[in-house]
């Protein structure tokens, strides 16, 4: 990109200035006494000698900024004069930036003479009027089209023609100090100046009409929005400064970020991005010579930067490469400082950054940062949009797929999730349907902070993308093209990374067979589509120096492993799983009922348990065991709860806290001893990023030693567990068990996360380091170099140590010539190394005063500035050697860290395991019992109660038995009035399934059930507009998919299917859909339906269906069944209707729906009015339905009458044939027997005993046939 598009495209004004703005006309001024002065009343400069050796026209800074002469505003000045002139201040290299003037500004300002002005002149009193005002003191109104240099040197030509006026001049005023012939007078400090004899300058009249109206410019009604806001953009040919141009060629570079430029003790924004930092920051934004400009200090980059990256901006951190010092003594002595792109922060690389990430100032940001690279690649032709055809790397799967559902898929994902704060890498490839069910499973379940897309998409997947990540949500979305891996490019270019790791030696060192990488085997397995996202997420990853993370092989894993359930997004969401649905967060969900986790790592350890049940018996029967015994640990199990506490109302807090940490355990010494170690591990770290952090070099020291520490004393505590049957420097923890602990899992992790493996190497790093230097992140004395370690530092200490020696041998001299025998350096505001000496004292006229008192002054000798010199070299140089011996040391913490993050993932099992224990504490909570694998599936709910409304409404709440059986009865069809509790009877049921299944005790009085391999749901109405789905396509999308996927062994819950359509059409559909289910799937279902028809097929699957209805009382009685339609809605418009919420065998009568529409406040007259509807509509079915059963009846009759005319002829015509044989087997009884029956039937009534009777003749005509065939 070419400088001047770079320039246009980021730093062009929006208001653009047609024509420059011409200065305003000075009106002549008229000679007022005592109000004003000519230019006859100040001598001279030239003609004075400067005060202390100090240089007035070099130093002068007066500007429209106010009264404010702080040292901060000093700096500020400083800088802009530096960005005019970079030769004309030492060390400030021109760009800006600010490093040795603030000591020479402040000595020119403290001793500037000027001569006294009258106090009482009104235009002065106006002047100090305005520059009192909050609002100029706001804001920076100094003349942008004058830079500083030019402006002192508009007062200095003013002050020096005023003092070569004419004697005419002089004369009309009135004789005093402004004299030329008087000597000058220093004006006394003012109470708001900073220093003892800070001046005021004169008041320039013209200067003063000119700073008002662009004062009040903001009142033009002709000026743009952006004018008014930010001022008039400068016009003309710009000048770029050094500074600028650094901008415009990073800006070059990085096109897609926003970039915040450090000069002196600012960041700076320019251009768009100072006006998106002003928007998002609400800081003011103006414009500071061709660029609109913002700042913030420097101290605060951490909280601004969060605050961007929040919004949703790529932000990047430019520093200065060179310090002043290094700057002096390198070949860069007159140029600007260097800069470069030192830090780039978007949402999924915050936390793992480098002086931003973790717990900054008290920021520990959200648990997770995934970042989520999705890439594609259809299926079926014809599918997807229009790039997706025309890209040449997108071929056709439809040969690979073979499966009955060939056509039901439309595409095939690759997505790989990582989590640079944690260094946790989940990955995995699936066939998705139109509706990307399974892409929004991942989406649900990984909550990625940032998408990074692989183009091109189609459309299908643009749409969901679009509904997860859209404009409110706080995803940020990066696209990426992947035309780049044609051929295989991609598993090339991971091979590449992983052969460079080896040969830099980077890696971490695994004990694993014949050398195999276990990152590059991981990768060698994944298929194609999966290696295309990684290879895009690591060159994503690349641009933040965060790609290490990938590096670690053993820590990828599959979204879902084998032995885990996947919860369809569906059930995530009409469970209430991670989020509710009222207000969207985790108040009141399964998640809230079971996370009493103490540790941050065992937070996100625990929302995958609850998203990711189990299916292994073995693994859930670990996990129970493990819970069984933490709980008794607490004390008993099930025991009732006090002040009304109960799971989900906080992090183990009230009584439950109280038994967690052991403080009513019973029994012996083990007893409440587990369960306190395990609590006291909400006392560590958040050492799962924190470790994370070491390995990616990233890390404070502060934060190595916290976390480190926090391991040591974790495995520590563990102990205490052990068996200590040797000495404990020869104690190996690996080979022993823990004291009184059943649990084979619990023994596990206890021995994983005290492992000798991690506390040795831990107190091993921890002995180089000074803790207390390493608290107060001091990289100068953090290192104990012993035993020849960090010979760098070593020598720059050393170095370090001279030159201050050097110092020291300096002071016999001093005191020599200054005749102080006792004197000694003195160090004031950071100022080191000062020689303080009487005001009286004459000193060398070569040594510089840096500051005083009243009493003494303190100067600097040469001799003493060329060592002071040496030593902040010397400093900058130790800085350097510790940040390179520090990178070392991190880079050795690799060889260790497998072992670690083990230690950690134990520990967060442990922390969810006592959680999980918490929840089992709860009054009227169970173990779950499963059934045999043999045996046939199966759900046996004894007083089953909904875990959250249980946890809040405690007795309130009505329980429910469930008996559900392959075997015997598999369905339940749910019948009931609205709100009557058929919704959360299901829901109860599937979330109990579910607790189970984590390892968790359920709300019920007994469970038994068998391991179901998945949960599906199919409830509520909502359309997807992003989509373009109506509500009744989401319906039977959802429907589909349970068809398609369920097995018998799945657990289905489907509520009022077919609600979205007209009544036949949703009668039919959720009659197949059942039907289906019980013939084809024969999974245990639950069906919730306010289609009474749906019973019937009781009648075609005897024993395996079984209708219920939820209870009620109408006017006090209870609802007893009446065969036949009601028609009396006046009647229920008006009575009182009571829920009982007990199922009980039956079907519903009636749904109580204009009962509801009372509850919700319709008004009593459409209340009416459609009860009067209901029962003329219910007239008209009735007389419908009797008319047809009218025609039904009498078409029967006739049908039967023509039969039985049919069979009659048959008859006669068979006997005719036997009498006209004459047969001599035949009797001719058997013949008028069958006789007598025709034409007994042909006179009964009863038609059906008359064509029974006449099948029966005509069977013994037959008979009589056969005997004459067979004779």
């Amino acid at each position: 990109m070419k400088r001047q598009q770079v320039i246009s495209r980021f730093f062009t004004p929006k208001a653009a200035v047609a024509a420059a703005v011409a200065p305003p006309a000075t009106p002549p001024t008229a000679s007022v006494p005592n109000q004003s002065f000519s230019s006859a009343e100040i001598p001279p400069l030239a003609a004075r000698a400067p005060v202390n050796g100090s240089d007035f026209s070099a130093d002068f800074a007066f500007g429209s900024r106010g009264k404010r002469s702080s040292r901060k505003r000093v700096q500020e000045e400083v800088e802009d004069s530096a960005e005019e002139d970079s030769q004309r201040e030492r060390g400030s290299g021109g760009d800006g930036s600010f490093r040795a003037a603030p000591l020479r500004k402040k000595r020119a300002i403290r001793n500037t003479v000027i001569p006294p002005t009258v106090s009482d002149s009104p235009e002065v009193e106006a002047c100090e009027e305005i520059l009192d005002h909050p609002r100029v003191l706001s804001r920076d109104v100094e003349d942008q089209s004058l830079s500083e240099p030019q402006a002192q040197g508009e007062v200095h030509e003013q002050l020096s023609e005023r003092g070569r006026g004419s004697a005419s001049d002089v004369a009309s005023e009135e004789p005093g100090p402004s004299s030329s012939s008087q000597p000058p007078v220093v004006q006394k400090r003012r109470a708001w100046g900073p220093y003892n004899e800070t001046v005021i300058p004169a008041v320039d009249p013209a200067r003063h009409r000119k700073f008002v109206s662009k004062l009040l410019a903001r009142n033009d009604e002709s000026a743009t929005e952006e004018e008014l806001r930010y001022g008039k953009p400068p016009a003309g040919k710009p000048t770029y400064t050094p500074l600028e141009l650094q901008v415009v060629e990073l800006k070059e570079r990085y096109p897609d970020v926003l970039l915040m430029v450090e000069v002196g003790y600012k960041y700076r924004f320019f251009g768009n991005d100072a006006e998106i930092a002003a928007r998002v920051l609400g800081i003011f934004a103006y414009y500071n010579h061709n660029f609109l400009s913002a700042s913030i200090p420097t101290f605060r980059l951490h909280v601004h930067v969060r605050r961007l990256v929040e919004a949703g901006y790529k932000v990047g951190v430019v520093r200065q490469t060179e310090t002043a010092a290094i700057k002096a003594h390198g070949s860069n002595k007159t140029g600007p400082f260097t800069r470069g792109l030192s830090a780039l922060y978007t949402r999924a690389t915050l936390e793992a950054a480098e002086d931003l990430g973790g717990d900054t100032e008290g920021h520990a940001g959200r648990l997770h940062s995934y970042l989520m690279c999705i890439a594609e690649l259809p299926i079926l032709q014809g599918f997807g949009s229009s790039k997706s055809k025309k890209s040449g790397i997108l071929k056709s799967e439809s040969d690979e797929v073979n499966d009955d559902n060939a056509g039901y898929y439309d595409t095939r994902l690759g997505v790989v999730a990582v989590d640079t704060a944690t260094g946790d890498v989940m990955f995995g490839d699936f066939k998705d349907t139109v509706m990307r069910n399974e892409l929004e499973a991942r989406l649900l379940t990984c909550t990625p902070a940032e998408l990074l897309l692989a183009s091109p998409l189609s459309a299908a997947t643009e749409k969901l993308v679009l509904e997860y990540a859209g404009p409110t949500s706080e995803v940020r979305i990066e696209r990426i093209s992947r035309e780049c891996f044609r051929d295989g490019g991609a598993l090339a270019e991971v091979m590449a990374f992983y052969k460079a790791k080896g040969e830099k030696g980077a890696g971490v060192s695994v004990k694993v067979e014949e050398n195999i990488d276990p990152g590059l085997e991981a990768v060698m397995a994944m298929p194609d589509i999966v290696v295309q996202a990684l290879a895009l997420a690591l060159r994503y990853l690349r641009q933040f120096g965060l790609e290490k993370v990938l590096q670690l092989g053993a820590s990828f894993r599959s979204f879902a492993g084998h032995s885990e359930m996947s919860l369809s997004p569906n059930a995530l969401r009409q469970l209430e799983i991670l989020r509710n649905n009222a207000d969207g967060t985790d108040k009141g969900t399964l998640l809230w009922l079971m996370d009493h986790t103490h540790t941050p790592f065992g937070a996100r350890l625990m929302r995958h348990w609850v998203t990711h049940p189990l299916q292994d018996y073995e693994s859930i029967g670990a996990r129970l065991d493990a819970v069984t015994e933490i709980a008794e640990s607490m004390g008993s199990v099930g025991a009732a709860q006090v002040d009304g506490t109960f799971p989900g109302s906080g992090k183990g807090g009230g009584y439950v806290g109280l038994l967690s940490r052991g403080g009513i355990g019973e029994g012996g010494k083990g007893k409440g001893l587990l369960a306190s170690l395990l609590f006291s591990l909400g006392k560590l770290p958040d050492v799962q990023r924190g470790i994370t952090r070491i390995f990616l070099r990233t890390a404070t020291a502060a934060e190595f030693v916290s976390v480190v520490q926090g391991l040591v004393r974790a495995a520590r505590q563990l102990r205490q567990l052990y068996l200590h049957k040797k000495e404990d420097s020869e104690m190996d923890v690996d080979n022993e068990h823990p004291q009184g602990v059943r649990s084979t899992l619990l023994r596990r992790l206890l021995a994983a996360a005290s492992s000798v493996s991690v506390s040795e190497p831990a107190a091993q790093l921890l002995s180089a380091l000074d803790t207390d230097a390493a608290a107060s992140n001091d990289r100068l004395k953090l290192f104990h170099c012993r035993d020849g370690r960090f010979p760098e530092v070593t020598k720059c200490r050393l170095a370090i140590e001279s030159v201050e020696q050097q110092l020291e041998d300096l002071l016999p001299a001093i005191r020599k010539v200054t005749k102080l025998p006792r004197l000694g350096y003195t160090s004031v505001s950071g100022t080191t190394h000062l020689i303080e000496a009487p005001v009286a004292q004459r000193v060398p006229t070569n040594w510089i005063k840096v500051n005083s008192t009243k009493a003494m002054h303190r100067y600097h000798s040469p001799e003493v500035l060329e060592a002071l010199d040496a030593l902040t070299l010397a400093k900058e140089q130790l800085n350097v050697a510790c940040g390179k011996a520090w990178d070392a040391f991190l880079a050795d913490f690799a060889s260790h860290y497998v072992d670690f993050r083990a230690a950690v993932q134990a520990l967060a099992a442990l922390d969810c395991l006592h959680s999980l224990a918490i929840v089992s504490r709860s009054q009227g909570y169970v173990r779950p019992e499963f059934a045999d694998k043999s045996d046939p599936s199966q759900l046996i709910i004894t007083a089953g109660r909904h875990p959250v409304l249980d946890a809040t409404l405690q007795e309130e709440f009505v329980p429910n038995d469930t008996i559900l059986q392959t075997d015997k009865e598999r369905c339940q069809i749910i019948t009931g009035p609205n709100m009557g509790g058929k919704s959360c009877y299901i829901r109860q049921v599937a979330l109990i399934v579910i607790m189970a299944q984590v390892g968790s005790y359920v709300p019920a009085a007994s469970a038994k059930l068998h391991v179901c391999d998945a949960v599906f749901t199919r409830m509520g109405a909502s359309d997807s507009i992003q989509k373009g789905s109506s509500t009744f396509f989401e319906e039977l999308s959802e429907t589909s998919a349970i068809l398609r996927r369920a097995t018998s062994r799945s657990l289905v819950i489907v509520d009022e299917l077919g609600r979205g359509t007209s009544t036949h059409d949703g009668v039919a559909i959720a009659y197949a859909t059942l039907h289906y289910l019980l013939k084809e799937t024969r999974c245990l279902t639950l069906f919730v339906t306010h289609y009474p028809r749906l019973a019937d097929l009781k009648d075609e699957f005897p024993g395996k269906v079984g209708p219920y209805f939820v209870s009620y009382l109408a006017e006090g009685q209870v609802n007893k069944q009446s065969e036949g339609p009601i028609s009396q809605y006046e009647e229920e418009a008006t009575q009182r209707i009571t829920f009982l919420y007990k199922l009980v065998p039956g079907i519903a009568s009636r749904s109580f729906g204009l009962h509801v529409a009372r509850l919700a406040q319709v008004p009593e007259i459409c209340v009416l009015q459609a009860a009067a509807m209901a029962a003329k509509l219910e007239d008209e079915v009735s007389a419908r339905a009797a008319a047809k059963a009218s025609c039904s009846k009498v078409r029967t009759q006739l049908v039967k009458e023509e039969e039985l005319e049919e069979n009659l002829e048959d008859v006669e015509m068979e006997l005719e044939a036997v009498s006209d044989r004459r047969l001599p087997e035949v009797s001719l009884d058997d013949v008028k027997k069958v006789l007598s029956m025709v034409e007994w039937a042909s006179s009964h009534e009863d038609e059906v005993l008359a064509l029974s009777c006449l099948k029966e003749a005509q069977e013994q005509a037959k008979t009589l046939l056969r005997l004459e065939e067979t004779s």
